[in-house]
């Protein structure tokens, strides 16, 4: 049955991608012949760019991001034309995708061949250098419309106004409507473009650094992964796992969405790959199409807090905290691990109150089948953690990861022909149903291409997203709004803890509705991160996840849950009822990050006995909300239980050794209770 899925047309179409608002795509019309082809040029010229920079020759801050910005803007022109990707270009079309084309190239190129002479001038700006600056910022405004969204285009103009309001600035009639702790001096359009363009606090700061580094070198190595089956083979594993099981195709989502996620850190993108097989397999087990469909999305949103490429989250980290990549690699596996157990036990109770069976044995593939075809995939996997561990930067892990799948595909290649005999066949015969050594070499760079548009792809929201997200870093350290947002953040919290975290709940929600996941955690850390560190001791790596985590929100939250609208699509459910169900079962993602502010010690260290305590405590509260959620685990629980079990909860939370014991005890009893109850009545089941 997965085979014949994987063959078919609906399989082909579910790892389209993700663009502007986050749905699924439908079909768009078919490139012009040329376009296809130079959109097939650049994405292998950049991959091969950034190849030759994490594995042969480092490159300086701007001419890497620099020419990586370059490319990735002239294909998000050519990918995404004016009037939408669903629209024929028309002669109107074709001109201004080419006028902004040219503007990408010399936008992007500009510093490159200039920037000896622009260091040289630093402070004395000629107006070309200011005209090139604002060519560069209107071009990627309009990149991110086409490719993100209009909502980042929106915010990155707010932010540049801001910076120009003000009595000395090109806009001092806007500031007179500033509120007062708002209020900033003001800046021209020299002062202002220097910042974003000319400068390393911008356009090409840290956020694009990483993007154009760390980020698309594991973007790629996933992309590799996918075109070579590896979708299949982490699908065919969960299913092999848990199909049989009760609500078995839930179960498998939640198990294949980690897998996928860990490669692709993506949740639309997840969506897109696991959503179009799990659906339906939900649905016809008795899931409703909201619940189906909000299991996906929940899934899949864990993808990008799953080590080790978190959507791009652990190497911003790093970037920030100056923490090495590994370390926050580490601390997130159990977090991230929380969070699924969520979500599973969630799914698990559902099949239970539903009467769910498994699937049949002969509808599913069995584990050591699925590891034979797919060993391969796991020994990249493999090097990657073991080169991490060892130390070495993780672009140049990417780098070697990359040829690990490369090498170990042939070499399972090889094997499989060899072994023809095996299966009645001989090698020749084997060979030719490859389609003979031309055969072979043509599906070879096929697939290679194709990893490269996959991984460019990928690459473009999180670049481009990155990028504006530098035009929003910038103009907070130009204005000090840095600064003064924290103040409006101790003002409003009166310095209450619990308060502040709800402040930055609420406003990753809020920016959330124009911003992606990684721009999100940008704009979020620069605002709230120090006052959050400096004001309520709260360990800086702490911080960051928390900030990281919330801002993963709008995926599931409503209104705007990018990953629920996309997983209803696919299940042909209303959005907003599939929201909902998502919101309900990625709780995980609220009550976690409490966990490791109030128990520092499961992320930061400590005492060996106290971090297992604390994360023994993390584990039974969680338990504990799943089962007052849905007022059921091994059988129906009664309102007075629920409210115990909701303050024994709470309790978990309070930094008390007596509190937590207590609270735990009061948990277990419960559940123990629970336990024992449905097994005299024959009610208990497995998981």
């Amino acid at each position: 049955m997965l085979n014949r899925f994987w063959g078919s047309p609906q399989a082909k179409s579910a790892v389209a991608g993700d663009v502007g608002a986050g749905l699924v795509e439908p079909p768009a019309l078919q490139q012009p012949w040329l376009v296809a082809k130079l959109i097939i040029v650049l994405s292998v010229g950049l991959c091969l760019f950034q190849l030759y920079g994490a594995g042969i020759q480092p490159m300086s801050l701007f001419y890497q991001r620099s020419i990586h910005l370059a490319f990735i803007m002239m294909i998000a022109f050519l990918m995404f034309p004016a009037f939408g990707r669903h629209k024929e270009r028309g002669i109107s079309g074709a001109l201004i995708d080419t006028a902004f084309f040219i503007a990408a190239i010399v936008s992007g190129f500009y510093i490159t061949l200039n920037l000896d002479a622009i260091f040289a001038r630093a402070g004395f700006w000629t107006q070309t250098d200011i005209a090139v600056g604002v060519l560069a910022v209107v071009t990627l405004l309009e990149a991110s419309r086409r490719v993100v969204g209009l909502g980042i285009t929106i915010i990155g103009l707010v932010f540049i106004l801001y910076a120009l309001a003000g009595p000395r600035g090109t806009l001092p009639w806007l500031g007179e409507w500033l509120p007062g702790i708002l209020s900033h001096r003001g800046y021209n359009v020299e002062r202002l473009v220097a910042q974003l363009y000319l400068g390393q606090e911008g356009i090409f700061g840290l956020p694009l650094g990483v993007a154009a580094t760390y980020v698309f070198i594991f973007v790629l190595f996933g992309a590799v992964l996918e075109v070579t089956g590896a979708g299949k083979f982490f699908i065919d594993l969960a299913y092999a796992a848990t199909g049989r099981k009760r609500g078995g195709p839930a179960k498998a989502a939640v198990l294949a969405s980690c897998g996928m996620g860990s490669i692709t850190g993506s949740a639309i993108a997840n969506v897109a790959t696991t959503g179009p097989f799990t659906i339906p397999l939900m649905k016809r087990l008795g899931y409703k199409p909201s619940q189906a469909a909000g299991v996906e999305a929940a899934a899949s949103t864990g993808g990008q807090i799953t080590p080790p490429l978190m959507g791009a989250g652990a190497f911003l980290i790093a970037e920030y905290t100056g923490i090495p990549y590994i370390e926050i690699v580490m601390v997130s596996i159990y977090p991230a691990f929380l969070y699924f157990l969520t979500v599973y036990l969630f799914v698990h109770i559902i099949a239970i109150k539903q009467g769910m069976k498994g699937l049949p044995a002969s509808e599913l593939p069995s584990v050591p089948k699925v590891m034979r075809e797919g060993w391969h995939f796991l020994a990249p996997l493999a090097l990657l953690i073991w080169l991490l561990v060892m130390g070495l930067s993780p672009m140049r892990v990417g780098f070697y990861a990359i040829l690990a799948i490369l090498a170990v595909t042939g070499v399972r290649f090889v094997v499989d022909i060899a072994m023809a005999r095996r299966h009645g066949s001989t090698p020749a015969a084997r060979l030719a149903d490859y389609g003979g050594s031309l055969g072979i070499a043509r599906n070879t760079t096929s697939k290679l291409i194709e990893a490269c548009e996959v991984g460019v792809r990928s690459a473009l929201t999180v670049s481009l997203a990155c990028a504006v997200g530098g035009i929003i870093v910038g103009v907070i350290g130009l204005t000090g709004l840095g600064l003064k947002f924290s103040s409006l953040m101790m003002s409003f919290s009166q310095g209450n803890i619990v308060l502040a975290l709800l402040l930055v709940l609420i406003a990753s929600l809020v920016i959330g509705f124009g911003l992606p996941v990684t721009a999100s955690y940008i704009v979020l850390i620069i605002l709230v991160g120090p006052a959050m560190s400096a004001e309520f001791g709260i360990p800086l790596l702490i911080v960051h996840l928390v900030v990281f985590w919330y801002s993963q929100d709008s995926n599931v939250t409503p209104p705007i849950a990018l990953a629920a609208f996309a997983a209803s699509a696919i299940a042909g459910s209303k959005p907003v009822e599939t929201s909902f169900q998502a919101w309900k079962f990625a709780k995980g993602l609220y009550i976690i990050p409490l966990f490791m502010v109030f128990n520092p010690e499961i992320i930061i260290g400590g005492p060996v006995p106290l971090v297992i305590w604390n994360g023994v405590v993390a584990l039974v509260a969680l338990v504990a909300f799943v089962a007052v959620l849905e007022g059921y685990l091994f059988e129906r629980i009664g309102l007075i239980e629920r409210g115990i079990l909701t303050a024994a909860g709470i309790g978990c939370l309070w930094p008390s050794i007596p509190a937590e014991i207590v609270s735990v005890i009061a948990i277990v009893a419960i559940l123990g209770r629970n336990y024992v109850t449905a097994r005299q009545t024959g009610a208990l089941l497995e998981v």
